[in-house]
Formats: C-alpha cells, sequence, structure tokens
C-alpha cells in the first residue's frame, strides 16, 4: 500500500475512533440529563446508521479525482452532454473500448443514497458524496452514440455539461492463443470467464491451492491441518473442472499447487521451500495429479520460487500464448496476486516462447472493497485511481446475458464462493436493502457474484517488448 494510501487509512480510523468517542459522550449526557433509556434506544440507532452508510471500506475521499494517463496515440473527442443526450464533434467508426471522462457532482441525496449514472439502458455506480473526475465505460454502444440518441443522465449526482471520450481501438484478442494466469482457483473465473469461454486456443494455469481459511470444513470432525489439506484438494480440482463449463478441457488447465499466500515468502529466497501456514503440506506434487503435462517441479516436488520460474516457464513452451491474462501489478493489491505476475514476467525472461501482450486485471483494490459498485448485470465504470497508474492501453469486451449467467454458474460452482453469509453480513444486507436500497443477485451470497457478473470485462492491454 503507497505511503498516501496508508497515511488515508490512518485518518480514516482516527476520525472513527474521534466519532465514536464524542457519540459515547452525548449518549452518556442524554442518560444522565433526559433518561436512561435513551441509551439503549440511541445506541441501536447508532449501530443502524453505521451499517447502512458507514460501513463501506472507502480509504480516498469522494471528492478526489481519479487520475488516468491514457497513452499518446489514443483518439479524444471533445463532447457535451445535451437534453441528456451525449454529442461529439465526430462519429466514433472502429472503436472497441469507449471512455467517457465526466466531472459529477453529489446532490445532498447523494450522500445517503448511492449516486449513479444512466448511460442507455445502462447503469454505472460511483462513490457516496462523489464530486470529482471519474470515467464511464461506454463499450459496446457505439451505434446509439453515433446516432446522437445515447442517453447520459445522473441520479443523486449531476454531470457536467463538457466531456471528453477516449476511444481505444485492439486486436481481437479473443481471436489468439491465449493464457490466463490465475493465483488462485476461481481468478481467472472472477476476472475473464467471458474472455476464456469464446477462445478456441486457451490454457489456464493456477498457480496455488488455495488452502488457507478452512475452518469451515472443521465441521466435518478435521482439524486445522485436515480441512487446509481438504480445501485444497477442492479448489485445486475446481481449477481443473469448473473451465470445462466455459469450454476449455482439462488437458489445457494446470494446477501448479503452491501454497496461498506464500509467493512473497518464496520470492524473498527463492531457494528455499516454502510450505502450507495451515495444512502442514510441503510437496506440491500432492494436487498435480490431474495435469496432463510434466512440469519441472514435479521432479522434487519442492515449493520454491524456483520450481515456480520453471513451471511457468515450461507452461508458456507447452500451450504458446500470444496473449497472457494475469493481475494488474500496480492496482491489485492482493499479495499472491502481485507476485504471480511477477513471477510471470520473470518466467517470460527464461522461456524460449515469448508472449506479445499482458491482458492485466484487478480483482481486489486497494481502497474500494466494492469496485465494482453497484448492482450485479451493469457496467464497469474505472476503478478508482487517486494515484495516476502506468499509461497502458484499455478493453473491455462485452458480455450478453446468457453470457453473463454462464459466468455466475461457474462463481456458483467454486468452493470458495459457497457458503452461506455470517448472520452480521447478512443483517448489514437487509438494512442497506431497506435504508439504501442496494440489491445483491439471486445467483449467490458471496459479493463476487454481485462485482464479477458484469456487462463488461475489463482488461488494461499492456504490450511486451521484444
Amino acid at each position: 500500500m503507497s505511503a498516501r494510501k496508508q497515511t488515508l487509512l490512518k485518518r480514516h480510523r482516527r476520525q472513527k475512533r474521534i466519532a465514536l468517542l464524542l457519540a459515547l459522550v452525548v449518549l452518556l449526557v442524554m442518560a444522565v440529563v433526559v433518561a436512561w433509556w435513551w441509551l439503549p434506544l440511541l445506541l441501536l440507532l447508532g449501530w443502524v446508521a453505521h451499517e447502512a452508510w458507514f460501513a463501506d471500506h472507502l480509504f480516498y475521499a469522494p471528492s478526489d479525482d481519479y487520475s488516468y494517463n491514457f497513452a499518446d496515440g489514443v483518439p479524444a473527442f471533445a463532447g457535451r452532454i445535451e437534453a441528456g443526450c451525449l454529442r461529439l464533434d465526430a462519429d466514433i467508426v472502429a472503436a472497441d473500448t469507449l471512455i467517457l471522462q465526466v466531472q459529477l457532482k453529489t446532490s445532498w441525496l447523494g450522500r445517503w443514497l448511492d449516486p449513479f449514472v444512466l448511460v442507455g439502458a445502462d447503469r454505472q455506480d460511483f462513490e457516496r458524496g462523489v464530486n470529482g473526475r471519474r470515467y464511464l465505460n461506454l463499450s459496446g454502444q457505439n451505434e446509439l452514440l453515433n446516432s446522437g440518441k445515447l442517453q447520459v443522465r445522473g441520479r443523486f449526482c449531476s454531470i457536467e455539461p463538457v466531456v471528453t471520450l477516449y476511444a481505444l481501438s485492439n486486436p481481437n484478442y479473443a481471436a489468439q492463443r491465449l493464457m490466463v494466469i490465475a493465483p488462485h482457483a476461481d481468478d481467472a473465473e472472477l476476472a475473464a470467464f467471458g474472455l476464456y469461454s469464446r477462445v478456441v486456443d486457451v490454457s489456464i494455469v493456477t498457480l496455488t491451492q488455495g488452502e488457507i481459511e478452512a475452518k469451515p470444513y472443521e465441521a466435518l470432525g478435521l482439524d486445522q491441518a485436515g480441512a487446509a489439506r481438504l480445501k485444497g484438494r477442492l479448489r485445486a480440482w475446481d481449477s481443473l473442472a469448473v473451465p470445462l463449463w466455459g469450454g476449455v478441457p482439462q488437458s489445457q488447465c494446470v494446477q501448479l499447487g503452491y501454497y496461498c499466500l506464500q509467493l512473497p515468502a518464496m520470492q524473498a529466497q527463492p531457494e528455499l521451500g516454502v510450505g502450507s501456514r495451515e495444512s502442514g503440506e510441503s510437496d506440491i506434487r500432492s494436487v498435480r495429479a490431474g495435469n496432463a503435462i510434466q512440469l519441472p517441479g514435479d521432479a522434487d516436488g519442492v515449493p520454491s520460487w524456483r520450481n515456480l520460474l520453471a513451471d511457468l516457464a515450461a507452461s508458456f513452451e507447452h500451450f504458446r500464448p500470444e496473449v497472457v491474462v494475469t493481475p494488474h501489478p500496480q492496482l491489485d493489491p492482493h499479495s499472491d496476486h502481485v507476485a504471480s505476475t511477477q513471477a510471470l514476467l520473470e518466467a517470460i525472461e527464461l522461456s524460449a516462447w515469448k508472449p506479445k501482450t499482458l491482458l492485466l486485471y484487478a480483482n481486489h483494490l486497494h481502497d474500494n472493497d466494492r469496485w465494482p459498485m453497484g448492482p450485479a448485470g451493469f457496467g464497469i465504470a474505472l476503478p478508482p485511481a487517486i494515484e495516476a497508474l502506468p499509461a497502458d492501453g484499455l478493453w473491455s469486451p462485452a458480455l450478453n446475458a446468457a453470457q453473463q449467467l454462464d459466468k455466475a454458474m461457474a462463481l456458483a460452482m467454486q468452493h470458495d464462493l459457497q457458503g452461506a453469509l455470517p448472520l452480521k453480513r447478512r443483517i448489514r444486507r437487509l438494512i442497506q436493502r431497506v435504508l439504501v436500497g442496494r440489491r445483491w443477485p439471486a445467483t449467490g451470497d458471496d459479493e463476487f457474484f454481485r462485482k464479477a457478473v458484469r456487462r463488461h470485462e475489463l482488461f488494461w492491454v499492456r504490450t511486451l517488448g521484444g
């Protein structure tokens, strides 16, 4: 996490402690001066207000501008919103990814209800209290845009009339040989199920077995280590079996079997084997039986960075991908995700086969755990970027309703996304549904069913040199 974001997090926690202290003082005064029975009533109301309006993890100010630098040569078109419709100075001809830079200003209701922008039949949500530069995703709406009939209207926020449209053109990456790098089982589906399910030649390489946080499996009579081993086997099976729902045979899927949250430790000491934190295992071959190809790490089963790089290099040489889909190393802060892409880049240097393009995804963010905001089924606006990211390209292919449903069902097959919500979260959702108007899909309880099943998928495009 950057120094600026650490400062914001500290300020957020400090302000929360001050607010709680002031609230406690008020409650004690009310109890002494007015009547004691006000105390439990106000405590209850304060807790409900917290769950409705202050439970989001947002570690930047809603008034901060998002900061995106588009690469030189990306066409930018001046435009205006007139009578609720977007008018441009010129027609958009060949671009497949359309990003509209707008200036949003919240209304008073937008401080209590989620502000959003209606873009034709689409909807894209933003932070409560939004007041700054944001980026709408108009991809797939070229026809309405060129006809001057694309409606753009704010709800609980207003949009400044002057806007800028960035029009990005990409090759059809779905027509190229493609490999998806998944740090854990389900990362490939969350980020790219819509993409990989329509690629003819695709492979999926999952780096870890995802065995930790296996407490629910202890209810089966297992100790911590046994529960972790079972979870690792189940998620390893998910990584090989679930892609078949998207048309990817098991022979095109590889499970490397390294251990969850241990990739940074492996990277720090490349020759050292780093076993599981919870399962007691230290031999990656325990979940590799389903792999259709032999890999260097099969020789000794040591969970080391050296073996990981060799396994990835061998996977490149076997599947020969032209495009690799992998976590965004600057945007996605999960330690395994960052290490996965760093391992990928090191392995490319070792490999005789060199992919041409990286498509980068973010399944997590540093400072906003609700992005993409808003209900499932709608578009993906660009995520918060308070500090400027590298000026990569963008590619945002669309998913129709049938593809979105297939993606939701792929997520429903993942063991780590199953199970009921804890009681506290169920109560929080009920409060937010009633007071804030938030909605969650019927396809699954996990938050990823809302965040990942969308009108678009979104990738940052980075060309590899040489």
